[in-house]
C-alpha cells in the first residue's frame, strides 16, 4: 500500500510538470485526486486561494443559483425605545456579500464615480495593501462560493472570471481595491492597529456610498475620530470600544483586539432620502435642498436608504474589514409590510432630537409622516396590526412579519 500511494504521489508531481503550460487541465486532474494529493496539486498550482472559511471558522456559503432576479432583502433597522448603540446582529454566513439585479447598473456607477472623484473614493496609507489584497481574496473566494453560476477563479492562472461583465482579470496584476471597486456593488474599509498608540485606524478603504463624507475625512484616522459627529457616541459607544486613560485620552480599542475571526458582526443605519443619493458631497449645489421642505415633493420620490454593515477580522493580516452596501427602498413599500409605518412614525415624532437631526430626514418628513399615519390606520383597519399594539423593535428585526412571503430568495 505504501508503494502504491507514493507511486500515485509520484504521478501527481510528473502531471504538474507536464501541465505546468496548460494548468487548466491539470486542475481538473487534480479534481479526481483526493486528500493529500489535492494538497500536491493546490501546492503545484501556487494561485489556489487559502482556505478562508477554515482560516475564519466561518462556514462557506451555500451556492445561489438563480441570481438574476435577485432582490436585496428588506432591511428595516428601525428600533423603539431609539437608543444609540452599536445595535449589533449575528453574522449571516450566505449574505455578507449580497447582490442584486441592479449589479450591472451599480458596477458602472461605481466605476464613473471613481473616474470623477478619485482619491475621494479609494485611498490607501502605506503598510495596508497586504490587508487589502486578503480582503480581496476572501471575496473572491466567496461570491465565487456563493454565487458560482456568476463568478469563477482558476486556481492555476490567477484569473478571475465574471460571467455577468463578460470579463476576465488576472487578480495578481490589479490593485486589490480597484478590482473590489470594479467587481463587488460594496464598499470596504480596513482597520488597522497602529502599534504605537494601539488604536485601530482606517489604513484603506473605498467609499462609493458617501453622504456628507468622503475617504478623505476618514483616512488615517482612529476610530473615535472618525465616528466624532455621531451623537452620543463619546457617551454611550465609546466605552465599550476604546480604552480611556484618567486623564479622558483614549490609550487603546480593547473591542477590535479581541474580535475574533469567527465572530463577524452585522448591523444597520438608515435614514430617508429624496431619490437614491449614493455619493452626495456638501459642496453639491443641490446639498442646501436638505435645509428646506420642498411643498411639491411626491412621496413616491422618497426613500428609505440602509447601509448594511459587516465587520469581521481577516485572519492572516489580523485587520479589520467593514464593509457595507446601501440598499434604496420606496417608501410607498410600507404601506404593505405590517407593523412598519407605526414603528417609523413612532421614532420620527419621538426620536431623541440630536438623533433625528444627525439623520437629516428632516427635509423629507413634512410628507413622509401623513403618509405613514394613513398607512398605519390602513393596517389597523385590515387587522394586520392591533390597534393596542405599543410600538417596539419587532422580532423579526431588522425585518417586518411576513417579509419572506415577498422576497423567495431568503436562505
Amino acid at each position: 500500500m505504501i508503494n502504491v500511494d507514493i507511486d500515485i504521489s509520484a504521478a501527481v508531481l510528473a502531471l504538474g510538470l507536464v501541465f505546468a503550460l496548460t494548468g487548466a487541465i491539470f486542475l481538473q486532474s487534480c479534481s479526481l485526486l483526493s486528500g493529500s494529493r489535492q494538497w500536491l496539486c493546490r501546492v503545484l498550482s501556487r494561485k489556489a486561494l487559502p482556505d478562508y472559511a477554515k482560516l475564519t471558522g466561518v462556514p462557506a456559503p451555500k451556492p445561489l443559483h438563480n441570481f438574476d432576479a435577485a432582490r436585496a432583502r428588506p432591511y428595516r433597522p428601525f428600533r423603539w425605545e431609539y437608543h444609540q448603540n452599536m445595535s449589533l446582529s449575528e453574522f449571516e454566513p450566505n449574505w455578507w456579500i449580497e447582490l442584486e439585479s441592479t449589479y450591472l447598473l451599480t458596477i458602472a456607477q461605481r466605476k464613473k464615480l471613481y473616474a470623477d472623484h478619485g482619491k475621494l473614493i479609494i485611498d490607501e496609507l502605506e503598510g495596508s495593501r497586504e490587508a487589502s489584497r486578503e480582503c480581496m481574496e476572501m471575496v473572491i473566494q466567496y461570491i465565487c462560493q456563493r454565487y458560482p453560476n456568476q463568478f469563477r477563479y482558476n486556481d492555476w492562472t490567477g484569473v478571475f472570471t465574471n460571467e455577468i461583465l463578460h470579463t476576465q482579470v488576472d487578480i495578481t496584476a490589479i490593485h486589490p481595491l480597484i478590482f473590489l471597486l470594479e467587481h463587488v456593488p460594496e464598499d470596504f474599509f480596513i482597520v488597522q492597529e497602529d502599534p504605537l498608540t494601539g488604536l485601530y485606524r482606517m489604513t484603506a478603504g473605498i467609499a462609493c456610498s458617501a453622504i456628507g463624507w468622503n475617504i478623505g475625512h476618514k483616512i488615517g484616522k482612529p476610530l473615535g475620530e472618525i465616528h466624532d459627529p455621531v451623537p452620543d457616541y463619546k457617551e454611550k459607544m465609546a466605552l465599550s470600544v476604546d480604552r480611556y486613560d484618567p486623564r479622558g485620552d483614549v490609550i487603546g480599542s480593547p473591542y477590535f483586539s479581541k474580535l475574533p475571526c469567527d465572530k463577524p458582526i452585522q448591523r444597520g443605519a438608515w435614514s430617508l432620502e429624496v431619490g437614491e443619493p449614493l455619493f452626495f458631497q456638501k459642496d453639491s449645489p443641490k446639498w442646501h435642498h436638505r435645509s428646506r421642505q420642498d411643498p411639491d415633493l411626491l412621496t413616491s420620490d422618497i426613500f428609505l436608504r440602509v447601509d448594511w454593515q459587516t465587520l469581521r477580522r481577516l485572519p492572516r493580516s489580523r485587520a479589520i474589514v467593514f464593509n457595507f452596501k446601501a440598499l434604496f427602498t420606496p417608501i410607498t413599500d410600507f404601506r404593505q409590510e405590517p407593523y412598519i409605518p407605526r414603528l417609523l412614525l413612532k421614532v420620527l415624532r419621538e426620536g431623541k432630537k440630536s438623533m433625528m437631526e444627525y439623520k437629516e430626514s428632516w427635509h423629507t418628513e413634512h410628507k413622509v409622516i401623513p403618509a405613514l399615519e394613513e398607512w398605519a390606520k390602513e393596517q389597523e383597519q385590515k387587522g394586520w396590526v392591533p390597534s393596542d399594539w405599543k410600538e417596539r423593535t419587532l422580532d423579526e428585526h431588522p425585518f417586518y412579519p411576513g417579509w419572506k412571503d415577498h422576497y423567495p430568495i431568503h436562505d
